[in-house]
């Protein structure tokens, strides 16, 4: 089976979010189902620097009033399609923000051309010799493509339309839709219109075969006016069309016994060589060298992750004897607020603004636990490399966090099944006592070891919802 994957970013080649990282581990997870993927992602400067061997396969004559290149490559085990469209992606900023940190004014554009150009490549002979049977599509940035399919000479080819996050919907004004080269029935309630405007998310959810989510939690919440960003109307009259499908992670990449970013590698049986990487990590984040538990952080710092929680519990952590280190960025006030806990507490909090990705391997291999206050999280993934890791999570009882982390109530542990601490409701007061709940299984260093040695045992691979994914192609394909 021949399937088409369209993305606006894909682990290694470029990564704003976790969406990259599914995007770049689900065709590998497929293969032994027989399902060859081909992705298709955009061509900004940083992923044609990477591909150095690439050819030309195919074209588009006029994408919005320039003409575009399909290159081919194979990189990192991706089969890799690429549109090469310089006045759409060769932007000195990143996939989505300029260098001041706003959105691009034609993000509209870039993603409808990605869009069309996947409509195309399913529909024409833009690839000689190459047609999925599959499209399937990520994110708002790729959700316009079931509706040009629905226009175009790939109307009966099936789709299918993954939500990473619904709360990004691709919403602009009704001033762009004569741009989107659609013919004017699509700008209506049935199609792209809403309230007023044009939604890319939307339209995808309205005309793809088949819609999935990243985790089962999270495909219930989304059908809540509280979760359901406006869409959960929607959503519900699709309910049979909906499936909620947790991501897996790429259990290769992350991987303690192998792993080339921490300073030592390390398995279930030999948890004890885990002290290595926290020492690299209490130089790394000018930690004291003294007992207690490290918290680590790894996130954007918004208010959907909870970083503003985060940042009230800071003194409680250190008052409590822990330590805490941070690695992200994002809303202003916030990193403030956490530099300023940091500039309070020397030697026990420790922030690096960005993102570093062989140092947030090292987080998870130096640090006892990982917190995850968010919100609500469609997956999350930060939570499975922790499992991983023998990072104790410590997560809001949410979305797919929910679904991946096994509280460690009373039943849990004398069944020894826990494998973390979940918390509710999301309040500064709820993750407090989730924090001293972990505090005090700390303190039982048996205990502790269990949660993290049952934790290692999960399976975060994505071999179970491989299975699925192909399950779901397949009976797409059969109803014709």
């Amino acid at each position: 089976m021949n399937v088409l994957s369209v993305a606006s970013e894909v682990y290694p080649l470029v990564k704003t979010g976790g969406l990259a990282d599914v995007v770049g581990a689900l065709p590998s997870a497929l293969q032994p189902h027989g399902i060859r993927t081909r992705t298709l992602v955009p061509g900004y400067p940083a992923v044609l620097h990477k591909l150095k061997k690439r050819k030309t396969v195919g074209g588009i004559d006029n994408l919005f009033g320039h003409p575009a290149k399909v290159l081919a490559a194979e990189y990192d085990g991706l089969d890799l399609l690429v549109l090469d469209q310089p006045a759409l992606y060769h932007r000195d900023g990143g996939p989505y923000l300029d260098t001041t940190g706003r959105d691009y004014p034609d993000n509209f554009r870039r993603f409808a051309a990605l869009s069309l150009a996947a409509a195309e490549i399913a529909g024409d002979d833009v690839v000689p010799g190459w047609k999925p049977e599959i499209v399937h599509v990520h994110d708002w940035q790729a959700a316009l493509t079931p509706v040009y399919m629905r226009f175009g000479s790939a109307r009966d080819l099936p789709t299918v339309l993954t939500i990473h996050n619904i709360a990004f919907q691709g919403q602009f004004g009704a001033s762009v839709f004569p741009e989107l080269s659609l013919p004017s029935e699509a700008f209506s309630m049935q199609f792209l219109e809403y309230y007023g405007d044009v939604g890319f998310l939307k339209g995808g959810l309205q005309t793809a075969s088949a819609i999935t989510t990243v985790s089962p939690s999270y495909s219930q919440e989304i059908l809540t006016a509280e979760f359901g960003m406006g869409l959960d109307g929607l959503l519900a009259s699709r309910l049979a069309s909906l499936a909620g499908i947790v991501n897996g992670i790429d259990v290769d990449t992350w991987n303690p016994e192998t792993d080339p970013y921490i300073a030592q590698n390390y398995g279930p049986g030999t948890l004890k060589k885990r002290a290595a990487n926290r020492k690299v990590l209490e130089e790394r984040f000018g930690l004291d060298k003294t007992p207690g538990p490290i918290f680590c952080v790894i996130s954007r710092l918004t208010w959907q992750k909870g970083m503003d929680l985060l940042a009230q519990v800071t003194d409680d952590i250190v008052a409590l004897g822990g330590k805490l280190i941070v690695l992200g960025a994002g809303d202003v006030a916030l990193e403030g607020a956490l530099m300023a806990a940091a500039s309070r507490h020397r030697g026990h909090i420790g922030m690096v603004p960005g993102y570093d990705e062989p140092l947030s391997h090292l987080m998870q291999a130096g640090s006892d636990a990982i917190l995850i206050p968010s919100r609500f999280e469609p997956c999350g993934l930060t939570q499975l490399y922790g499992l991983r890791y023998g990072c104790v999570p410590i997560v809001a009882r949410t979305g797919g966090l929910t679904d991946t982390v096994i509280d460690a109530n009373e039943a849990a542990l004398a069944a020894r099944v826990a494998t973390g601490f979940q918390f509710h409701p999301v309040t500064a007061d709820g993750l407090r006592l989730a924090i001293r709940r972990a505090l005090r299984a700390y303190n039982e260093p048996k205990v502790w070891a269990r949660l993290q040695n049952q934790g290692m045992k999960s399976d975060v691979s994505w071999a179970k919802s491989a299975e699925r994914y192909a399950s779901l192609y397949s009976g797409l394909l059969a109803k014709g």
